[in-house]
């Protein structure tokens, strides 16, 4: 049978890693496989049109999405046919996630994708993977678009930061919308620590009043869990009713604390709790997997398709750099976003908490994947300072002298330049600005600076985290309050953000590294923070514009 590589999914190893032994030929695994669109040209041509700001369409029903632009039912049958000849189990069929879960052992997959698995070891455990290129046979060649979990290495980091030991709290701020001459107020305490409840941060930023009563927040989380007795004590504290938090599994993902604040239950508290307080009276759906290629992209179509809950915004605070995905599960990811765009479902992502490196050595520039893809809200961070009930500073979160982090922001070095973002620079820590040359990221901004982070509770204890994974659920909070306040869905909000750039307040202060806040768009903080009530009311046309 003759065989032809499949586009961009060549593997190299992990840096510092070796392999240790191939891998079992009886060890039983899944992966995703990920099928064409139908009507791919009225879906691009849609999508196009939404990138240029055009929302006359209206939004798709999932069930008009399914049947328009899922997996036909003549390729679903092909892969089916494919995997029963190399002796593979379909555990899962979804035409409109244009997916099917494979299972089978090492060895059948091995075969039946022309690949050589091994287990290896590098500096933080061990994974099974591949080297090299995917192989499908030539009939499947324009059917299969990726392959995804045959290497189960950990794609994804979560974006937040605790609050180093030894610093100081200080005192609460509940502020209405500050003035420009408020905002561009020197920080004379720029060593002093704050930190707020998210109701305060939303109130600082002039977030509508109101319940979110019918709309459904998906949350993606790739490790990790709650207890709903912590749950019920934080929104206690804060006098706000605890959400309808229900755990979804994806591709065997649980909710399973560890007890470990420090890892992934961080991250999780962290996204309920800042959703939650905000957005109040609205269900939150989580949908957990596995931090694996497959499993993340499942995740997120799972939520972007759940004709069940039907959750109008997503909110995401893994990602990893650019560098570390492959081109097909960065090209299925977006194209997931895309779909999501189709239905009016806006996706809200954490720009990542290493500055303009992204936490990769060497000294180049990187941007955080899936933040970088066109149709996510890339969600960088500040550092927000205020003075009874007004705002007095917000600059650019950079901490990294003292190894805090700092917002994560760039320039895509995979996406090109979006409608959107065309005739804008990049301005440089070093006075020289460029253009463009492909998606700037972030596109908005919001605080997560530690030393002014939010007080939350994780595994018992009451603590304060920063990092951009608490601006993804501040922005998807505010959104899905809009949604609740206008009626309808804001969906993709980026053409209308960039083209009322006013509705958000500018940081021109600070720099993440590589790159320098200047006025108007920049790649550490995009077009600024939310003025809440000013969003709410700029997304409010999307169904009748």
């Amino acid at each position: 049978m003759a065989t032809r590589p499949l586009k961009g999914s060549e593997r190299t190893a992990l840096p510092q890693a070796h392999a240790i032994a191939a891998a079992d030929e009886h060890e039983r695994l899944e992966a995703s496989v990920i099928l064409r669109p139908q009507a791919r040209a009225a879906l691009a041509q849609r999508v196009s049109r939404l990138a240029r700001g055009d929302r006359s369409g209206g939004a798709l029903s999932r069930e008009a999405f399914a049947a328009a632009h899922g997996a036909s039912a003549a390729d679903l049958a092909a892969v089916q046919a494919f995997a029963h000849a190399h002796g593979l189990s379909v555990v899962q069929e979804h035409a409109a996630r244009r997916t099917l879960v494979l299972s089978g052992t090492v060895g059948q997959f091995n075969r039946a994708f022309d690949i050589e698995l091994k287990h290896y070891a590098y500096p933080g455990g061990t994974y099974r993977g591949r080297e090299g290129a995917i192989h499908i046979p030539e009939e499947l060649a324009d059917i299969v678009e990726a392959v995804l979990g045959l290497d189960n290495r950990p794609q994804a980091r979560p974006h937040f930061r605790i609050r180093r030991p030894g610093r100081r709290g200080g005192a609460r701020s509940s502020a209405p919308r500050r003035s420009a001459s408020d905002r561009t107020a020197p920080d004379r305490t720029p060593s002093a620590s704050v930190s707020y409840p998210p109701t305060q941060v939303a109130s600082l930023y002039d977030f509508p009043r109101g319940s979110a009563q019918g709309e459904c927040v998906a949350i993606i989380e790739l490790g990790g869990g709650y207890r709903p007795q912590d749950l019920d004590t934080y929104f206690a504290t804060l006098g706000v009713a605890s959400p309808t938090v229900t755990a979804v599994s994806v591709d065997h993902g649980a909710n399973q604390p560890s007890g470990d604040p420090n890892g992934p239950d961080g991250e999780v508290m962290l996204d309920i709790e800042v959703v939650g307080a905000i957005a109040t009276g609205a269900s939150l759906a989580v949908y957990f997997a596995p931090n694996t290629d497959a499993g993340f992209l499942d995740a997120v179509t799972s939520a972007i398709h759940d004709d069940v809950r039907k959750p109008s915004v997503i909110s995401i605070s893994w990602g990893g750099p650019e560098s570390s995905w492959t081109s097909q599960a960065m090209t299925a990811m977006d194209q997931a976003f895309q779909a999501a765009a189709a239905l009016g479902v806006t996706v809200c992502v954490a720009s990542g908490d290493g500055g303009s490196s992204d936490g990769v050595s060497g000294g180049a520039a990187h941007v955080d994947f899936p933040a970088s893809s066109p149709f996510a809200l890339g969600c960088g961070g500040t550092s927000l300072r205020a003075s009874g009930n007004r705002i007095t500073s917000e600059s650019v979160w950079n901490d990294q002298s003292t190894r805090g982090g700092a917002g994560g922001g760039g320039v895509s070095g995979y996406f090109a330049v979006p409608d959107w973002q065309h005739g804008l620079t990049a301005a440089t820590s070093a006075g020289v600005r460029t253009p463009l040359s492909g998606r700037g990221v972030p596109d908005v901004a919001g605080d997560a600076d530690p030393q002014t982070g939010y007080e939350v509770r994780i595994d018992g204890s009451q603590t304060v985290i920063g990092g951009t994974s608490a601006v993804a659920p501040l922005w998807a909070g505010l959104l899905a309050l809009a949604n609740a306040l206008n009626g309808r869905a804001a969906g993709y909000v980026n053409p209308l953000l960039y083209a009322h750039p006013a509705a958000l307040h500018d940081i021109t202060q600070g720099n993440n590294g590589g790159f320098e806040a200047t006025v108007g768009w920049d790649a550490c903080t995009g077009l600024g923070s939310p003025i809440g009530q000013q969003v709410a009311a700029l997304v409010a046309p999307a169904a009748d514009s």
